[in-house]
């Protein structure tokens, strides 16, 4: 028993200590800027510290999303290697070499997904003097839901006291601008009517104008002109979760394979595919590969559902339990004649099935998870198929 108290009494002293170094750390670092939100996080990190480094700010920057990754002063990057998962201390080492670096400002994106993690990774350690909320969509329902209003409300937990919030949030704005006006913060909305489509041609990969007019707002706050910052976004690096087009050839078909598998939810996967359809028009036939994880059942029916809106010729199911989800398409009205159950392939096998549709060119889409079957399939156009 003795060794026990003593045990808690060590654990307790080391959690102060740890606590008061990242307050000196903290104090250490100008500006620490912390983005939140459901969609494109990872990549308006990657943005915002590109603009803000061509404007001659040192930064540096980390993301959480597909590959974690810490991004230094001038563009170059190392992964960040998890030995025990995802844990929100892991902020607290990155604050601490940010204040050894003499950063500028810190670009951290957030990694807590429940609504008391996301309060106490704002409050009690990044205590930010910028926010980001991104956007807010139907993800993550399991524990920030039950619906939209939730998930909005759990986001704005990050919203800094007495700071200034940028988001391109539409929808539940006014729910975020009376969050905000809780703890005094002040809230700026962007729009993308700004961004041409020249502006976006710049760009190695497929990236949004909601996300480029959000980022070149924060830059503007801080005084980089969009030319600057705009050219500085073009060199950053494409996180792993990035919207990527790949061209491949199989016997006489050709096939535009489109990595969009970052945008999980509904509403962003709706938005993914129809863009794109728009991009390729001439294309004869659209297939649809949704990969399924066993953890994320919930989401993958949420895109079942979705796929009810939209117009496709076939639905290939890849990943794990995929008979679960093909029972769940077929009660909901999908075209059972449109559905192959696939079950975990290789990518050389799916192009071998999709290319039996009656099609030269086919536009293949890949939605729902990048983890698992998803990340296999990706690294097979990447291996062989030349970026476009």
């Amino acid at each position: 028993m003795f060794g026990l108290i003593i045990g808690l009494l060590l654990l307790l002293t080391f959690g102060i200590y740890e606590f008061q170094k990242c307050k000196i750390s903290r104090k250490k670092i100008p500006i620490i800027i912390h983005i939140n939100g459901t969609r494109g996080k990872s990549s308006v990190t990657r943005l915002i510290a590109a603009g803000l480094r061509a404007g001659s700010k040192k930064t540096i920057a980390k993301t959480t999303g597909s590959a974690p990754a810490l991004i230094y002063e001038d563009g170059s990057e190392t992964p960040i290697i998890r030995h025990h998962g995802a844990n929100i201390k892991e902020q607290i080492k990155i604050m601490k070499f940010a204040a050894k670096k003499q950063t500028d400002i810190l670009v951290l994106e957030c990694m807590a997904v429940t609504p008391e993690y996301q309060w106490v990774t704002e409050h009690e350690i990044v205590k930010s003097n910028i926010g980001i909320i991104t956007n807010s969509r139907m993800d993550h329902l399991d524990v920030m839901g039950p619906g939209l209003k939730n998930v909005t409300r759990s986001l704005c937990n990050t919203i800094p006291k007495h700071g200034v919030l940028f988001t391109a949030e539409k929808k539940v704005f006014p729910i975020i601008q009376k969050e905000a006006k809780k703890v005094h913060c002040e809230v700026i909305q962007s729009e993308d009517s700004g961004i041409s489509n020249e502006d976006m041609q710049g760009f190695s990969y497929i990236e949004h104008k909601e996300n480029v007019a959000l980022s070149l707002k924060v830059c503007e706050h801080f005084g980089i002109d969009k030319k600057t910052a705009i050219e500085g976004m073009y060199t950053a690096l494409p996180d792993i979760g990035a919207m990527e087009i790949y061209m491949h050839k199989s016997k006489d078909t050709e096939l535009h394979f489109v990595h969009a598998f970052a945008a999980n939810d509904p509403e962003s996967t709706e938005f993914v595919i129809n863009s794109v359809k728009e991009l390729y028009p001439h294309t004869h036939a659209v297939a649809i590969v949704l990969s399924t994880r066993a953890d994320r059942i919930f989401r993958s029916k949420q895109l079942v559902r979705m796929l009810k809106e939209v117009d496709y010729d076939h639905l290939y199911l890849i990943g794990e339990q995929t008979n679960t989800i093909y029972s769940y398409a077929i009660s909901n009205k999908l075209d059972k004649n449109k559905i192959t159950d696939c079950g975990w392939i290789t990518g050389l096998r799916l192009t071998n099935c999709v290319v039996k549709l009656p099609a030269k060119e086919i536009l293949m889409l890949g939605i729902g998870n990048i983890g698992g079957n998803g990340g296999i399939i990706v690294n097979y156009f990447k291996e062989r198929n030349k970026n476009v």
